[in-house]
């Protein structure tokens, strides 16, 4: 039926069809949402960027310059929406010896970003941060130094004096690079009572107990777990039930299946390894980002050299993963992707080839199928969703 005959057949039963314009413009153009892009600066990139997404069509707008920022190469919303904060990798700021984190207030409608705030990272090249599930600290991983840091965060979005710091030590098996401690991630647990973060450098996933309001970080017991020497774990991802934690292992190229008691805030024994790449691919790879599908039945992760999306399904009754396949990411090097809120989408953001690929997620099977849509945009390493509110 057309729209013109469907708009007069409801005026027949009394309903006035201007009254249900709004509803039906709603329904065809989907939810939009503002997408923010980290990247690494230099001859094609300037800082974040911003674009449009609507969930329906899959439609992703041309990215435009939102922010001038020098390697912005991890992003984070707070939980309300309002701020985003962004992690600088470098190793100078304001003349000291470390990287920075800055925050940004968001105007919904535009899409638009307004500086609040910025400090030292309290190490050097920060290259992960996260805020704890009530917004009240951000949590940086420090990759050069192998340190933590967490940051007080006021309701305004700004930083408070509070602040916390962990420096890691030790090393492990390989000589290159896990002479010293590289901490690689960090985020709360679905409580917010624990930090665990992920440390390249040392081979283990560390639990940390936290305060969030004046924030503080202290060895939990049990202290983590360790993983296989030499596979260099690089980001976790919890799975939607709370019950599993998923580990990525950047130079091991594999996941490892954990369960987790949240009572207790322990991992078990890695309880399954599965191997992100083809049994027959053998050139060089390594692993970067991991993400459970909203659903909880399946999970991605992303391999630079082979250039893929690797998709398992989860068995709902004990977590355990199954290889669906090995989806090509449409560029060079995916250093980072992300599900879009509905878990109808996936974006790949792929470094080296300097675009972003839209794929369409199958909801029933987890494959995914590319969508047509690609943007260009330089050295893109991180994308983050905020809901756009109608002018």
């Amino acid at each position: 039926m057309s729209l013109a005959r469907f708009l007069k057949a409801v005026s027949l039963i009394g309903i006035s069809a201007m009254s249900l314009l709004p509803l039906l413009e709603t329904t065809a153009q989907g939810e939009e949402w503002h997408v923010y892009f980290g990247t690494y600066t230099g001859e094609k990139s300037r800082g974040i960027y911003s674009a449009r997404f609507d969930t329906q069509t899959g439609h992703l707008s041309q990215p435009q310059l939102a922010v001038e920022m020098q390697n912005p190469s991890f992003l984070a919303v707070h939980p309300k929406g309002r701020f985003l904060y962004a992690a600088g990798e470098t190793d100078g700021f304001e003349g000291k010896h470390e990287g920075s984190v800055s925050a940004y207030a968001i105007d919904r409608k535009t899409g638009a970003l307004k500086f609040l705030d910025s400090k030292g990272s309290e190490g050097t090249y920060p290259c992960h941060l996260s805020l704890d599930r009530k917004g009240n600290c951000l949590l940086v991983a420090n990759y050069g130094s192998g340190s933590l840091a967490a940051f007080g965060v006021d309701r305004y979005g700004k930083f408070t004096p509070s602040k916390a710091t962990v420096q890691h030590q030790g090393s492990s098996v390989d000589p290159q690079r896990q002479a010293g401690p590289h901490a690689h991630f960090i985020t709360t647990d679905p409580d917010n009572r624990l930090a665990l973060a992920c440390d390249l450098g040392l081979d283990k996933v560390l639990v940390y107990r936290l305060k969030p309001a004046k924030p503080s970080l202290t060895p939990h017991r049990p202290y983590g777990v360790p993983v296989e020497p030499g596979v260099g774990p690089r980001h976790l991802v919890f799975h939607p039930s709370g019950q599993w934690v998923y580990v990525l292992n950047e130079m091991g190229c594999s996941v490892d299946a954990f369960g987790f008691d949240a009572k207790r805030g322990a991992l078990s024994q890695e309880s399954q390894r599965q191997r992100t790449l083809p049994a027959d691919y053998k050139d060089p790879n390594t692993c970067a980002e991991i993400q459970v599908h909203p659903s909880g039945k399946f999970l991605y992760a992303s391999n630079r050299g082979h250039n893929s999306i690797a998709a398992f399904s989860v068995d709902p009754a004990n977590g355990q993963l199954t290889p669906i396949d090995y989806f090509p990411s449409g560029g060079k090097t995916p250093r980072h992707f992300t599900l879009d809120p509905s878990g109808k989408w996936l974006l790949a953001e792929n470094q080296d080839s300097d675009n972003v690929v839209v794929f369409q997620v199958d909801e029933e099977t987890g494959r995914l199928r590319p969508s047509g849509q690609v943007i260009s945009i330089g050295k893109p390493v991180c994308a983050v969703f905020v809901e756009a509110k109608r002018k």
